[in-house]
């Protein structure tokens, strides 16, 4: 645990997602974005789903934070929102499980603190991540006792409307770091070399970057549209 822990201290994680609508959507393909993500000397990988986790798992010897998405009808929560998510990537035992820490209730009415309590108590060894969207969500998910908060939500919900990770240089994320006592892990909207090492310098225990590095489509709209502009 503490291996995993130190092995990330100040370096880039990268996110190789790819949904079903996407066109990368494979888990060979996410397999061989995290062996280039490895090549390009990052230290841990973000992945979605147990199925991306095992083919990653046999590319790359690299810490992996998991997470399944799925959509439930009666919550807005759909990072790891149900403890059927969390059995399913127990199977495959990513390094750390992350999963929406909002104020949001999720699917059964079930709120943060009563989920919280019950993955910890059935797996009380495994590392937890808080995705989180306010600067009160993530001391919240900090007082529960998540190994790692992050900022993976903000603009994302309704607490956190117009609300932009960068904005004011980064306030939101500074404001975490002078208060948690747990490692806080930048996430969203970090779409530059210089961005990701602001926010360390700024105290951020590591970095996530994903699409901007692997998905191939956001990265080419970024050209057209400025040469539309031209």
């Amino acid at each position: 645990m503490k291996e995993t822990i130190e092995q990330l201290k100040g370096k880039l994680i990268v996110s190789c997602q790819a949904l079903p609508h996407e066109p990368l959507h494979s888990s060979f393909i996410m397999g061989r974005m995290a062996k280039a993500a490895l090549e390009g000397g990052a230290a841990g990988i973000r992945a979605n789903t147990p199925e991306d986790i095992r083919e990653i798992q046999t590319q790359v010897n690299l810490p992996v934070i998991g997470i399944i998405k799925r959509d439930y009808d009666d919550s807005a929560v759909y990072i790891t929102p149900t403890l059927r998510e969390v059995d399913e990537l127990m199977a495959v035992h990513p390094d750390i499980i992350a999963l929406d820490a909002t104020c949001r209730l999720r699917p059964g009415g079930v709120t943060l603190d009563d989920f919280f309590k019950t993955i910890k108590e059935k797996y009380p060894d495994q590392l937890w991540m808080a995705d989180c969207s306010t600067v009160e969500e993530a001391l919240h998910a900090d007082a529960l006792g998540f190994d790692f908060i992050g900022t993976t939500m903000v603009g994302y919900t309704e607490e956190s409307q117009g609300m932009h990770i960068e904005a004011d240089d980064f306030a939101i994320l500074r404001r975490i770091v002078e208060k948690a006592v747990h490692p806080v892990i930048a996430e969203g909207n970090i779409n530059t070399p210089e961005k990701a090492r602001r926010v360390i310098e700024l105290g951020a225990f590591s970095v996530v970057v994903g699409s901007i590095i692997t998905r191939p489509q956001v990265i080419t709209k970024m050209f057209t549209q400025a040469l539309e502009q031209h």
